[in-house]
């Protein structure tokens, strides 16, 4: 993961306490239907990898969202936590949710193929395609 470091952060009502050993220095954006029904718009989101720590965990809720990940959330407030892909354990964080948003360059985009056209990003980013993010992570659709 490029640019690792630690990043702290909490929930809306501060219930839940986030500790992200090795985030990625990197921020994107998702543009599928499922992220942007739970959001109201792109996910944001900042890839954390497995070494994550909760204190609040009791107020960590997790709905079976799709096959292969499922999503976190603050069971007193509702704030969204986390992404989690079930087969790696790997976890997408809102970038939101991080007290040291600092350094964090927002660089790729994925399910570029299922932003409606309502809005654009100005930055030069990555984009893919829900087929090759799917390749990438090995998740059959």
């Amino acid at each position: 993961m490029p640019d690792a470091a630690e990043r702290r952060g909490q929930c809306l009502c501060g219930v839940v306490r986030i500790t992200a050993r090795r985030a990625s220095g990197s921020a994107g954006a998702c543009h599928c239907k499922m992220c942007r029904r739970w959001s109201g718009g792109p996910l944001l989101a900042v890839d954390c990898g497995t070494e994550v720590a909760f204190e609040g965990e009791d107020e960590v809720k997790v709905f079976d969202s799709s096959p292969w990940a499922d999503r976190g959330f603050c069971g007193r407030c509702g704030s969204h936590l986390f992404y989690r892909l079930k087969e790696t354990g790997q976890l997408m964080v809102p970038a939101g949710i991080f007290e040291n948003e600092e350094g964090l360059i927002f660089d790729h985009q994925v399910f570029i193929d299922e932003k409606p056209d309502f809005y654009d990003f100005s930055n030069e980013t990555q984009n893919m395609t829900g087929a090759e993010i799917a390749a990438q992570f090995g998740i059959s659709r």
